[in-house]
């Protein structure tokens, strides 16, 4: 049987990503090398002004995870929220972070976020916040939302939180095989009615389970967290 390369690459990928998650559980820091595709944007690039649209995607990928704004999750939601709100208009941004198992890496995620979600804010005073994080994407939206992610898997200490000025324009909060949910720390308060938060069954991160290939399904509820979003928008 015959594969297209892109069907031959996403295996191969999950292979490497379900490496890295293991790597990560485990509690060591050294990780396989990345496909090329998963290195963080450069600084140029991430801190370009994004024009003025009604809704801005603020998307957190996962350990390791390559993709523009993150092949498992990121990507496919973008892609689910425009079809799904078709009188909005859109723009992206990838968190610029290392998305790595050493330590700061959710910090760094959490300081940048906050950074460009402060910045548009301030150029697009009409503009509102869509915020998406998958797996360590998500300790990385939960402290930019006051929500601390230390101690648990790849998280860390708040660096930054969103102004309480600019909290009122985050229309909604999608996060996906949530690592705080295994320390017993949900998106509460402010937030938690503009908040879905999925964990798959049997996933290691977020629920305790023993399925790692459940932590790599989160592709499969775009559609429902467009749905989601559409409804807070």
């Amino acid at each position: 049987m015959r594969f297209s390369p892109r069907v031959v690459t996403r295996r191969r990928f999950t292979a490497k990503l379900v490496a890295v998650t293991c790597v990560a559980v485990g509690g060591v820091v050294i990780t396989p090398a990345a496909p090329a595709s998963a290195a963080p944007p450069s600084a140029t690039l991430a801190s370009a002004a994004a024009p003025c649209t009604d809704l801005d995607v603020v998307s957190a990928r996962g350990t390791g995870e390559p993709g523009t704004l993150g092949w498992i999750v990121g990507d496919p939601v973008y892609s689910a929220l425009r079809s799904r709100i078709r009188n909005r208009s859109f723009t992206s941004y990838p968190v610029n972070y290392p998305a790595s198992v050493l330590p700061g890496s959710a910090s760094q995620g959490n300081t940048d976020l906050v950074n460009h979600v402060t910045a548009q804010a301030s150029s697009c005073p009409n503009q509102r916040f869509i915020l998406v994080g998958y797996s360590q994407g998500a300790n990385v939206v939960a402290n930019s939302i006051g929500i601390s992610s230390d101690g648990a898997l790849v998280g860390g200490p708040i660096t930054k939180t969103i102004p309480s000025s600019i909290q009122p324009r985050v229309a909604a909060i999608l996060v996906f095989g949530n690592p705080i949910r295994a320390i017993g720390r949900r998106i509460t308060g402010t937030y938690e009615s503009r908040t879905l938060d999925i964990c798959a069954n049997g996933d290691p991160i977020c629920g305790g389970g023993a399925n790692i290939l459940a932590h790599l399904s989160y592709g499969d509820n775009a559609n429902q967290a467009a749905s989601f979003a559409a409804g807070k928008v």
